[in-house]
């Protein structure tokens, strides 16, 4: 009796598709992942050029897209900039806003705090709305440490969010951080996604942060394609503690000692579109020239993917 791999040998995808149940097919067919490059401003944040210069920095350098820090959009607005000449900005650079990183306190227990990081988030996503920004991270910004997080109580409020982003939208993508000591790890976050019960609920890894936490990467493969939309991508070190490990010590990925390769195959695995975002805030790298800074990275990321 001929094994599945004499059967695939000598009569090819053709035929078996022919012949064959669903359960041989299967082995043909290959989820298709498209992967995106984006520049998170943070990268080249160290001279403080301000976002109109990060968005012709990016394009420059050939990236398909650009991370933004709400900061940045702030500071902009109150120099006297206006939305409308910015969305101008982005789309003559022929790049797109893919994501805002921001710090809107919508997961803490105070319910006055609370309620103000909501009406907060809403006007963040209102903002980013007018830049065709899709996506705005929605980490545990202003969490304390005690008492424990409920990680139900989260998933409810990460459902309000969610809410937020289907009015507006501009989707919250859950963040976690390695070094928060309150939503670190990615099965915390995983929870959290699950208790809100909601079908546009999406984690936003990190790969310092999965070190950094302890969260390992095998448990990406938990994750199906359309619950990652974004990752961050970066490389670390296992030479120095990782408990003594900040974000400044981020290094171009491929220079260190993550799985990135492990990391790539899995995204492949997931299928769908995915947002490769190059974020460091590597002190050595904020010396150098900016242009060139993100040049290298984005090398560095087409080569591993």
């Amino acid at each position: 009796m001929l094994n599945r791999r004499d059967l695939l040998k000598n009569i090819g995808a053709t035929g078996i598709a022919t012949m064959l149940p669903a359960e041989v097919l299967a082995l043909t067919t290959q989820k298709k992942t498209k992967f995106r490059f984006c520049l998170n401003t943070s990268t080249i944040s160290g001279q403080k050029l301000g976002i109109v210069k990060y968005i012709e920095i990016a394009a420059a350098a050939g990236y398909d897209a650009i991370e933004i820090w709400l900061p940045d959009l702030n500071t902009y607005l109150k120099e006297g900039g206006t939305m409308t000449a910015l969305a101008q900005r982005v789309k003559d650079a022929g790049i797109t806003v893919e994501d805002a990183i921001a710090f809107a306190p919508w997961m803490v227990e105070d319910d006055v705090q609370r309620t103000a990081g909501f009406k907060q988030l809403e006007e963040e996503m209102n903002l980013l709305a007018q830049l065709g920004c899709r996506r705005i991270a929605a980490p545990p910004a202003g969490v304390k440490k005690d008492p424990p997080l409920d990680l139900f109580k989260a998933g409810e409020h990460y459902k309000q969010a969610l809410d937020l982003g289907r009015k507006t939208g501009v989707m919250p993508q859950l963040e976690f951080w390695g070094a928060s000591g309150t939503l670190f790890h990615l099965g915390q976050a995983l929870a959290i996604a699950a208790a809100a019960n909601d079908p546009d609920a999406r984690v936003l890894p990190d790969i310092y942060h999965l070190f950094r936490g302890g969260s390992g990467f095998d448990g990406l493969r938990l994750l199906k394609g359309s619950a990652v939309e974004i990752f961050h991508f970066n490389d670390f070190v296992n030479s120095k503690p990782v408990a003594e490990q900040t974000d400044a010590d981020r290094i171009y990925p491929g220079d260190g000692d993550a799985p990135l390769g492990k990391v790539v195959d899995l995204l492949k695995e997931m299928g769908g579109s995915k947002v490769i975002s190059l974020e460091l805030f590597n002190r050595d790298y904020w010396k150098q020239d900016p242009l060139l800074v993100a040049k290298t990275g984005l090398q560095k990321l087409r080569a591993l993917v």
